[in-house]
């Protein structure tokens, strides 16, 4: 039989034991199919890239799917009607990991981590005092691209667009005469 991962996101309103039953019945139905699931993890309550059906936030949930396609499709539609599923994805996979998944060692690489966190991040960019050297251009103050170019030395500022040139005849003698 072929191997699925399985990721779905539900409503951010619902409790993690509803998402913890919602598994479970997505779980019957892959077993009803004559599939097995091997692992499934809960990934938390997590923020998303942009809201979907009114959610800034949705509850993450991975299955290890080891079941026919039509078992699949038969959870896949299930979710479609579930008002508390905003979205999913299904992927068929070579394996499945044996360890736990990259999001759950996120989290304990984070914890280890908080640690040696101080307040200063060493070298790496931003404005912490000192002199700059001069004016740098650009429109939010950056070093560097972007921006408007200067002409000229650090003092000069940008110039706007220049004036059509005049002709010199008509600069050294006036076409009236002064009447006195």
């Amino acid at each position: 039989m072929p191997l699925y991962e399985h990721v779905f996101l539900t409503r951010q309103d619902i409790s993690q034991t509803q998402v913890e039953a919602l598994t479970k019945e997505y779980t019957q139905v892959i077993e009803d199919g004559g599939g097995k699931v091997g692992k499934t993890e809960y990934w938390g309550l997590k923020t998303i890239a942009f809201k979907i059906k009114k959610n800034r936030k949705a509850h993450y949930s991975l299955l290890n799917i080891n079941a026919p396609p039509a078992a699949v499709a038969e959870m896949e539609r299930r979710m479609g009607l579930s008002t508390d599923v905003i979205r999913f994805i299904t992927v068929r996979v070579s394996e499945h990991e044996t360890e736990p998944s990259i999001q759950m060692r996120k989290s304990d690489r984070d914890d280890r981590r908080d640690g040696d966190r101080g307040g200063f991040r060493g070298d790496r960019g931003g404005f912490r005092g000192g002199d700059r050297g001069g004016f740098r251009g650009g429109f939010r103050g950056g070093g560097g691209g972007g921006g408007f170019r200067r002409e000229g030395g650090d003092g000069e500022r940008p110039r706007g667009p220049r004036p059509p040139p005049r002709d010199e005849a008509e600069i050294a003698t006036p076409t009236e005469e002064p009447q006195a």
